[in-house]
This record gives structure tokens, C-alpha cells and sequence, in this order.
């Protein structure tokens, strides 16, 4: 009886030695991850600034050649301007993501959203032989966290872009309302990516881009693991289909905030 009691003992005193150290471990794990998150989205900040950035200096360089054109200057620093505003918004709606919460959401006119995002571009897509063709309700509306859908919308749009840059093609975005979600679909012509990458398209740091070809050609392989991040944040979906060749579809799926949960949580 005594053998007995000893051994529940020595076992009773293992389990919980094992439950210690995997507490421990947990924490560990944890303070681990949160170190990564802070490494990933240092890498998304630099990678989606690039995307402002870019913009900024072809205004610049714009101004510089064009001194005795004072509306054409006036312009530029207008447009300088809003994307300065846009990177100080980037970086506090990233840097809230990193503290797990987003900024607060509003209502957003969708279309509005879109043109801001050709507008900051700069580059006329006509020039690379690309068609633009939007289908978005004039009166359709988002609840979202307008900056971050942006730079969701963007990395699509830019990606698309690249996609079609050899051949020119077409860019379609269209929008519509279901009976479940707000629904948006940007559909590109390019080159399409490889069924065994497209599993991966979304996860950090993996990317189809030629390293050491021209800048337009690099890629970090963050622009879609943000979106998808973005989207998470949004209890909404982003899903893509792809053929070699013929193009690629990204869909977006956006809860309407009649259909967020009722504890407030959509206006936080």
C-alpha cells in the first residue's frame, strides 16, 4: 500500500513538473511569436511605404522639369501632399495591427475608395496598355477601416499591373452586394500564376518574382499575406483563382456591419 502511494505520489509530482514546463514553453512560444509580428510588420510597413513612396518621387520629378508650369507644380504638390497624409495613416493603422486592434471603422463609399487609389498612382495604366474597366455602384458602401482596405486594394491593383506589363490586358474591378457580403473582384489578363504556388500566395515572405531582374520584377512577398491580414481584421475573406496565361482573380468578401457580432466589437 505504501509502493502504492509513493508512486501516485511520484507521478502526481512529475505531471506536475511537465505542466510547469509547459507553461513555461507556452510563454516562451509567445513572447516568440510576438517578436515575429513585430519583424513582419516592420517588413509589411517598408514594403506598403515603397508603395507611397513610388508616387511621391514622379511628382517630384515632375515639378523639377516643369518649373515654369505653375498649375501643373500646384498640382503635384497636392498630390505630394495626400500621400504624405496617407503614409502618417498607413503607418498608425499597421502600427495598431501589430497591437492586435485596428483603427475605428466607418462607412465608406467603395467607388470613392477605388479612384483615390489610381489617383495616388500616378501612372496612367493606358500607357502600358492596360484598360481599366470598373463596375461599382456609385451608391455601394463599406464599413471598414477606409486606409488599410486601400492598401488592400492597391497591392492588388499594382499586382495586376505587373501581371500585364509584357502584353498589355485588361484590369476589371467589379463590385456587388449579396444577400451576405459586399463582394469585390479585381480580374486581371496577365500571366496568371502556377497552380502549385497558388496555395502559397498568401503567406509571408513567398512571392513568383524574379529576384535580380529590374525593381518592377522584386518582390518581398508581402503584399498578399497583408491583404489577407487585413481582410482577417475585417471577418472577411480573400480568395484567389488563377490560370497560366489567361489571369488571375482575386475575390474579397466583406461582412456588412448589420452581420458583425452585437457586442460592439465592428465600431472598436
Amino acid at each position: 500500500m505504501a509502493s502504492l502511494l509513493e508512486k501516485r505520489r511520484s507521478l502526481h509530482q512529475n505531471l506536475q513538473h511537465e505542466r510547469q514546463r509547459n507553461d513555461r514553453l507556452r510563454n516562451e512560444i509567445g513572447q516568440m511569436q510576438a517578436l515575429a509580428n513585430i519583424g513582419l510588420v516592420s517588413a509589411m510597413i517598408a514594403h506598403e511605404m515603397n508603395n507611397i513612396l513610388t508616387p511621391l518621387g514622379t511628382y517630384a520629378e515632375l515639378a523639377l522639369q516643369n518649373p515654369d508650369d505653375p498649375a501643373l507644380i500646384r498640382k503635384t504638390l497636392k498630390k505630394t501632399m495626400r500621400n504624405s497624409e496617407r503614409a502618417t495613416q498607413i503607418l498608425e493603422s499597421m502600427l495598431a495591427m501589430a497591437r492586435g486592434r485596428m483603427q475605428p471603422k466607418q462607412q465608406h463609399r467603395l467607388v470613392d475608395l477605388v479612384e483615390e487609389i489610381f489617383a495616388c498612382i500616378a501612372r496612367d495604366f493606358k500607357k502600358d496598355g492596360i484598360r481599366v474597366c470598373k463596375d461599382i455602384d456609385p451608391d455601394l458602401t463599406v464599413w471598414a477601416e477606409g486606409v488599410c482596405l486601400q492598401q488592400v486594394f492597391m497591392n492588388l491593383i499594382l499586382n495586376a499591373r505587373e501581371a500585364m506589363l509584357q502584353g498589355g490586358g485588361t484590369l476589371t474591378i467589379q463590385a456587388a452586394e449579396t444577400t451576405e457580403q459586399i463582394r469585390i473582384d479585381f480580374q486581371d489578363t496577365g500571366s496568371g500564376i502556377a497552380p502549385e504556388h497558388l496555395e502559397q500566395v498568401f503567406n509571408p515572405f513567398f512571392t513568383t518574382k524574379v529576384q535580380g531582374q529590374s525593381a518592377s520584377r522584386n518582390g518581398a512577398g508581402l503584399g498578399l499575406a497583408f491583404c489577407r491580414r487585413v481582410l482577417e481584421e475585417h471577418n472577411g475573406i480573400i480568395q484567389v483563382v488563377s490560370e497560366p496565361g489567361r489571369g488571375t482573380t482575386f475575390t474579397l468578401g466583406l461582412p456588412k456591419k448589420t452581420e458583425w457580432s452585437l457586442d460592439g466589437s465592428e465600431d472598436r
